[in-house]
């Protein structure tokens, strides 16, 4: 007959955190979030680290180069999706390792015979209030001018006024070259007292822009996650079917690190690929495997040349695959029978493989539960596709906002390499829904939350490292009583009318 385990399996919402010994030295400033991304021999560093643990799921709905660049100016990673074309998603790649921080690629831009009319409509469009005017009405033309909303007011010109007409002119511009870093330009804005400082090529075509408002921004992030050559990390997800065409490809495009995308990664196509790209690459390229849920899964991908592992087959909230095939387990149970087999696995062969938390998290505090239970860094969907720079679009519903989030293994996505290693190359059945996120804003915003409350409840139990938490943390399973009675109960909040009594 089928083997049985004992154990309940039992998620993140079974569990609550008891305080330890709080002192003086645990206060939320003091509290380093830093964590391995990829494998590392013991008595070394590992040779990708990420300063927040999170990391953004490799789905259409989540992670492109928009969120992607986002989420490493905040300290995380973002593994781009694969459910689209090679060519395209090594350029979503290209455009985060480009990105200089401070220096932005201008997506508002007229030609020279564009009218104040052409003007109006992009501003609404955009938002954005300085439009360079390039000879093709491209972000790298020929500069021209550049109008700003203190060189025209709509109401007093035709809307028929060419921009040739209200625009300053590009040689009286001050303007910097692509070799200056974002300390000299800061410098030529204050300097020349301007708040914007184009940035040209030795052709006077447009490279770049920066502003004087983006100086703050800068320092608003001491955590971006860069190389070492200062450019943002980025992740990009593989497949099991086109991974010896697309891998090529997303190294070449810069990719920090790779992940192999799979519902069940237990798997020989797995492996497969691992191995090759091992045989390919050695050691030079990071690639995680999964998902798995229990010590022999992790143990086989650990043994395959995965630089970490991501635990998680079912959890997501947007994912069916239990529903439809009875196949999965519980985050907490799954999270903390791999994690245990990772430390064995680390007596054995003197290995640290990373252990990613995939899917499962409800309330920011799921956060610091998972990484108790032995994971390294979580990884979500459903969080960041609330935010604007996700790719879903904001939808309002009634008196609430709202952003469109679906699954890979929805009939939207059809991302069928992901939940069929070989056979079909097509969708029997759905394993994912389409759905609406609450909208949550801009993801730093979000993160700045969330962040402070992964710290306090750090400090709160008594825990200054993901490692020390690890360590030292006190789990307790609750029951359903005991988690109404951490809500507010008993009460009749203010935002609701009060009963009428008779």
């Amino acid at each position: 007959m089928a083997y049985i385990f004992d154990d309940t399996s039992r998620t993140f919402g079974e569990f609550q955190l008891l305080p330890n010994l709080t002192g003086k030295r645990h206060i939320p400033e003091n509290v380093n979030l830093a964590a391995p991304l990829v494998k590392f021999r013991e008595g070394e560093e590992p040779a990708v680290q990420i300063n927040l643990p999170v990391a953004a799921s490799a789905m259409q709905a989540v992670s492109d180069d928009r969120l992607a660049t986002a989420l490493a100016r905040a300290g995380g990673i973002a593994f781009i999706y694969c459910s689209q074309a090679i060519e395209a998603q090594a350029e979503m790649v290209r455009k985060v390792k480009n990105y200089k921080s401070g220096f932005v690629v201008s997506d508002s831009n007229l030609k020279i015979d564009s009218t104040v009319r052409d003007m109006i409509a992009l501003v609404r469009r955009t938002g954005h209030s300085t439009i360079p005017i390039t000879s093709d009405g491209s972000p790298n033309g020929r500069l021209l001018g550049i109008v700003t909303d203190r060189d025209c007011r709509p109401d007093k010109v035709s809307p028929e006024t060419p921009m040739a007409e209200i625009m300053t002119p590009a040689p009286i511009l001050a303007t910097g070259h692509p070799r200056m870093d974002l300390s000299a330009a800061n410098d030529a804005i204050w300097k020349n007292k301007v708040n914007c400082l184009p940035i040209v090529d030795e052709d006077f075509r447009l490279v770049s822009l920066v502003f004087r408002k983006d100086y703050d921004d800068h320092k608003r992030n001491p955590n971006e996650l860069v190389d070492a050559q200062k450019r943002l990390r980025a992740g990009a997800a593989i497949n099991t079917h086109d991974y010896k065409d697309r891998v090529p490809a997303l190294i070449e495009a810069g990719a920090d690190v790779l992940c192999v995308d799979s519902s069940d990664g237990y798997s020989e196509w797995q492996r497969e690929t691992l191995q090759w790209i091992r045989e390919k690459y050695g050691d030079s390229v990071n690639i995680g495997g999964g998902n798995v849920v229990d010590a022999q899964a992790f143990r086989y991908l650990a043994d395959s040349g995965a630089d970490f592992v991501k635990v998680g087959v079912g959890p997501g909230s947007i994912c069916i695959t239990r529903e439809q095939k009875g196949i999965g387990r519980g985050q907490a149970s799954a999270v903390i029978e791999c994690a245990l087999e990772r430390d064995k696995y680390f007596a054995d062969a003197g290995v640290y493989v990373p252990l990613c938390s995939d899917g499962g998290i409800v309330y920011d505090y799921n956060i610091v539960l998972a990484l108790a239970m032995g994971a390294d860094f979580v990884m979500m969907g459903r969080y960041f596709a609330r935010c604007d720079e996700a790719p879903g679009k904001k939808i309002r519903m009634g008196t609430t906002m709202v952003k469109e989030y679906w699954g890979e293994g929805s009939s939207r996505a059809r991302n069928w390499q992901r939940y069929h290693e070989a056979g079909e190359d097509h969708f029997s059945f759905e394993e994912g829904v389409e759905s609406y996120v609450p909208y949550a804003g801009k993801l730093e915003d979000a993160l700045a939350i969330t962040v402070s409350k992964v710290k306090a409840t750090m400090c709160s139990c008594g825990a200054l490292t993901i490692r020390e938490l690890q360590k030292t943390a006190r789990l307790v399973r609750v029951s359903g009583l005991s988690i109404r009675e951490g809500g507010a109960h008993d009460v009749i909040p203010r935002d609701e009318e009060y009963p009428t009594y008779k």
